[in-house]
């Protein structure tokens, strides 16, 4: 497994990102020595704040069914006696012009149900991780999307927007996916308004690493470099 205690304190500092990214994993059993998440929560993106403010856990179905789109882009079916509420929500946010119904079947959606998701820091994540998510002010975004692109991870994917769990199952397909975030999860997790999304395959995890240094170090010289010319070339 690779040292990421390390490549985390390596991407916090280049990127110069506040929060910790969150190492995300599926698999069909909950590993052993995990613990199992006791509580409840209104959303999936929940997880995420939790495990960036340091917990590491694991959920099983019944923990997402609070969040029935969140279900739906994680693959998780919802029980019978609930399996009206995707509808319901879908219907309310197209009767009040959010979404277009014919939109829904574009959303990003996990290529099979998760026996069970890992949640941690990267630093701390007891497996290796299938997706690490990132969050962030727009410039530390930039600066994790240039390293994506000079590592030659695939960054062809447009910029996501609603809703933000859709760019977990879109990066396993794409390598990188970009999020501006909704208003559920800005309500739910508490992100800033200035913040946005990136979330990275975790295969591709090592060559982010090894591009990060590179463009840290190229954006501090440019900055330089842009901050005299204008000095020498503004005249209003």
């Amino acid at each position: 497994m690779l040292d990421y205690r390390r490549l985390e304190q390596q991407l916090s500092s280049e990127l110069g990102l506040a929060r910790r990214p969150v190492s995300i994993a599926f698999r069909d059993t909950p590993p052993a020595g995990v613990s199992k998440f006791i509580g409840s929560v209104p959303s999936g993106c929940t997880f995420w704040r939790l495990a960036s403010e340091g917990r590491t856990f694991f959920t099983v179905a019944e923990d997402h069914y609070n969040c029935p789109i969140g279900s739906h882009t994680h693959n998780i079916p919802l029980p019978a006696e609930r399996a009206s509420e995707l509808t319901d929500t879908l219907t309310l946010m197209a009767t009040i012009g959010y979404i277009r119904m014919e939109d829904v079947p574009g959303i990003a959606v996990l290529p099979t149900t998760p026996g069970a998701i890992v949640y941690s820091p990267l630093g701390d994540t007891p497996v290796d991780p299938d997706v690490v998510l990132f969050w962030g002010p727009a410039a530390r975004i930039m600066l994790l999307q240039e390293a994506a692109t000079s590592a030659g991870i695939n960054a062809s994917l447009k910029m996501l927007g609603r809703p933000t769990c859709m760019a977990v199952p879109a990066s396993l397909t794409h390598g990188l996916a970009m999020s501006t975030g909704c208003i559920g999860n800005r309500v739910y997790t508490g992100v800033d308004d200035g913040e946005l999304y990136a979330v990275v395959a975790g295969k591709d995890l090592s060559k982010l690493g090894d591009a990060s240094r590179t463009i840290s170090s190229a954006n501090a010289k440019l900055q330089e470099y842009h901050e005299g010319r204008r000095q020498q070339l503004l005249s209003v």
